[in-house]
């Protein structure tokens, strides 16, 4: 069963929200969780669009073929991380939904 990213995002976010109160340690200043997902995110498909943008100029002989290799592989280990990190927040939030209340 796949989750969401908005919906985990917003459980995080509500989960966040309950936990701050009086006696509750002030939150640390910066980008929010959901801030840091976000641009993570845009930097990850501006990563993959390089990769394609760069293939299609190397099929028309109008970029080097090195550049080419090293945009798809940067495309490829941002996959990878994506999917990596995609996976280690279902499990994170399908345990955190076993916990009793």
């Amino acid at each position: 069963m796949a989750i969401p990213i908005p919906n985990a995002i917003a459980a995080y976010a509500n989960t966040a929200r309950q936990g701050s109160g009086p006696g509750m340690a002030a939150p640390a200043s910066g980008p929010s969780f959901g801030e840091l997902m976000k641009q993570a995110a845009v930097d990850a498909i501006d990563t993959m669009h390089q990769g394609e943008r760069m293939t299609a100029a190397g099929v028309v002989g109008k970029a080097d073929l090195t550049d080419v290799v090293n945009a798809v592989s940067n495309a490829e280990v941002t996959l990878q991380a994506v999917t990596a990190v995609r996976d280690k927040v279902i499990s994170a939030y399908q345990e955190i939904m076993r916990m009793p209340m």
